[in-house]
């Protein structure tokens, strides 16, 4: 029984990721488009320091905002303490000349410091294309072309990593243009997994990712992208993914809004995150479309 054991999971080391499952069963449903990427560089969009401010620019704003919770973060770093009373004073002096009602801080929900940092809001809601179940709109604000407009949240697995039980019958799974994939699942198996691995890396009263995503409450209310609808021929795609390795320099107090986590905490490489980004200008109450599968060539 033990040599059958070893002979099975030899096998099953050489053969994990020939194919995700959940494609197999969800292809011959519909017809689906296709991302096409002549080379990995042009994948980009808008460039990925643009990318990196507008994260940087959108996380610091959701911790300004909820700075009264980030007590004993700020203890152990109070050069970067110094710095954020500094940008929440200038918050405060702004918010006394816009209102005269909020003596103090006013504590904004996560859409409101969206709208206020970026100039719109995005919510899941029905979609609009029937039988399609949830989708992603933008519920505020005005998107221009070229915008961060959501984040794709999930557990990173590397090739090789074990994925077989949760991808299946699992529609969420987002594959990269190197193979990498992210469960973006908020059920069941990937859940879990998320929950666990989020945990683990937890160091102290430093989050490393966001759970907020698996919950109706957001933290960070970009994380809705797993539930952007595939485009038509009805509806074309006006935003579209792109892959972004999150830098070494990301500030370790913000991590707490990244809702992505690696699944083995062992590996020695920059977190991946995938963003979409408008095609065009997008207004408010457009639903958000954009094609589901990558064909590198």
């Amino acid at each position: 029984a033990a040599a059958m054991l070893r002979e099975l999971r030899r096998r099953w080391r050489s053969y994990k990721y020939r194919f995700v499952p959940w494609l197999a069963l969800n292809l011959r449903r519909q017809r689906r488009t296709l991302r096409y990427v002549p080379e990995s560089s042009q994948d980009k969009i808008i460039a990925d320091e643009d990318v990196f401010e507008t994260l940087l620019r959108t996380f610091k704003a959701l911790f300004i905002n909820d700075f009264s919770r980030q007590a004993d973060i700020l203890a152990l770093l109070p050069a970067v303490k110094c710095q954020y009373l500094e940008l929440l004073t200038v918050e405060q002096k702004r918010s006394r000349v816009n209102s005269c009602t909020h003596p103090g801080q006013h504590v904004f929900s996560p859409e409101e410091v969206l709208f206020n940092t970026l100039g719109f809001t995005v919510s899941r809601d029905r979609s609009s294309l029937v039988s399609a179940g949830t989708g992603v709109f933008v519920t505020r604000g005005f998107v221009p072309k070229g915008t961060v407009v959501s984040m794709y949240p999930g557990t990173v697995y590397r090739k090789h990593e074990p994925i077989f039980f949760q991808s299946l019958g699992n529609p969420f799974i987002f594959r990269c243009i190197d193979g990498v994939l992210i469960d973006g699942n908020d059920k069941g198996l990937s859940r879990s997994v998320y929950r666990s691995c989020s945990r683990r890396d937890q160091l102290g009263p430093f989050q490393m990712s966001d759970e907020s995503w698996l919950t109706a409450t957001l933290q960070n209310p970009l994380a809705v992208g797993q539930y952007v609808n595939n485009c038509s021929h009805e509806k074309a795609a006006n935003v579209c993914y792109q892959e972004f390795d999150v830098p070494g320099h990301f500030p370790v107090e913000l991590k707490q809004y990244l809702p992505n986590i690696v699944y083995s905490h062992d590996i020695e490489s920059h977190l991946r995150c995938v963003v979409l980004v408008s095609l065009r200008d997008i207004k408010q109450g457009e639903e958000l479309f954009s094609n589901y599968y990558t064909v590198v060539r």
